[in-house]
């Protein structure tokens, strides 16, 4: 493993990794993409998308390793800036604490986190405006999709869920950061941030649809 050196990691990258960090990500796409052979062979059954091999295929290009949010294969104090962006509120409420607890470990003193996540109140404004309830609900992804025959149970086991099991507002991410014990949380504007030379960063990352919290490692 490379030395993480004024690096960061990006949890959850997505298809958006960041140039020059370690990024990660728990979709099994990312695992295909270790066997390129084996993306041919789901995508002829049937069993992925045309999007799924497409992100195989980038992850295996731009280098994103999978791993779960909670067990970062990263050293204790190793890294600067953990970042993730629409990740957060796909973790049950315990996985976030294992998460946040796991961020705090691979962090050195004085380093930052950064969260990207929907941003519930605006939904819920958009909702007291509308009065839609169901385009509300769907804007939330909190319903589990539904399962019909065996293709497409075959399907979540090898791609997995990808609806939200939690939302926040600015308030309650603040909240759940300072409860983990990082300190100096607030939120921050899209393009904005207090984390040191990090132009390698997207700070507007799904700005249309987001909320942005940073918060800071104790010494």
């Amino acid at each position: 493993m490379k030395k993480a050196d004024s690096l960061g990691v990006n949890v959850g990258c997505g298809r958006s990794p960041t140039p020059g960090w370690f990024n990660f990500d728990n979709s099994m796409a990312v695992r295909l993409a270790q066997a390129p052979w084996l993306i041919s062979l789901c995508t002829r059954a049937g069993l992925i998308g045309a999007e799924t091999e497409k992100f195989a295929r980038a992850a295996l290009e731009h280098g994103v390793r999978f791993a779960r949010a909670s067990e970062l294969p990263l050293p204790d104090q190793s890294v600067d800036v953990v970042y993730s962006s629409h990740m957060f509120e796909h973790l049950s409420r315990s996985e976030s604490r294992a998460f946040l607890a796991e961020a705090l470990r691979v962090l050195r003193p004085l380093g930052w986190i950064r969260l990207a996540v929907p941003d519930l109140r605006r939904l819920a404004e958009q909702y007291v405006e509308n009065r839609d309830g169901d385009a509300f609900v769907d804007s939330t992804y909190l319903g589990a999709p539904e399962l019909s025959g065996l293709l497409s149970r075959m399907r979540l086991l090898l791609v997995g869920h990808r609806h939200h099991l939690w939302m926040y507002d600015v308030d309650s991410l603040v909240r759940v950061l300072t409860n983990a014990g990082f300190v100096n949380v607030g939120p921050v504007e899209a393009g904005e941030t207090r984390l040191p030379n990090q132009d390698a960063l997207d700070l507007r990352e799904r700005e249309d649809e987001s909320i942005y919290v940073e918060g800071q490692k104790p010494t």
